[in-house]
């Protein structure tokens, strides 16, 4: 469905967050492939929230919905900023994976945030074995 819109010229730019989740706007996480599998121009923007007036990040595991609801609608304000990046298109060689590394580089780098190798589905379920191995191994040979 995103290359049948993005094929009409006709139509607006669709507006997606690869990453599928956010977290304490600290750094950004792996992006998913797949919007960056269809081709067409992207328009990067990094966006990053000011935590002075309120914090608009939820922690789900200290606070309930209705604890978060509360706190974003009696903060003095819900305070971000916005950069709106030059666009970028995938070049001849690139897949989808580095296209979209590619990308959250640029974002990460704008809004002053680390980048992260992990998919944010991490932060809710059980790490698998084999993550955990594959960077003990990372680990042992940079020592």
């Amino acid at each position: 469905r995103i290359r049948e819109h993005i094929a009409d010229k006709a139509k607006l730019p669709i507006l997606i967050f690869p990453e599928g989740t956010c977290i304490n706007n600290t750094s950004v996480m792996m992006f998913k492939k797949g919007s960056f599998e269809v081709g067409g121009t992207i328009h990067p923007v990094a966006i990053k929230y000011d935590p002075r007036f309120g914090d608009a990040f939820w922690d789900s595991t200290k606070y309930s919905m209705m604890t978060y609801v509360f706190n974003i609608m009696t903060s003095w304000a819900i305070v971000c900023n916005v950069w709106y990046l030059p666009p970028m298109v995938k070049e001849e060689e690139e897949d989808a994976v580095h296209f979209a590394n590619r990308v959250k580089a640029v974002i990460a780098a704008r809004g002053g945030m680390s980048v992260l190798p992990w998919d944010g589905g991490l932060k809710r379920k059980k790490i698998k074995e084999s993550f955990k191995e594959e960077q003990q191994k990372k680990y042992c040979q940079m020592v």
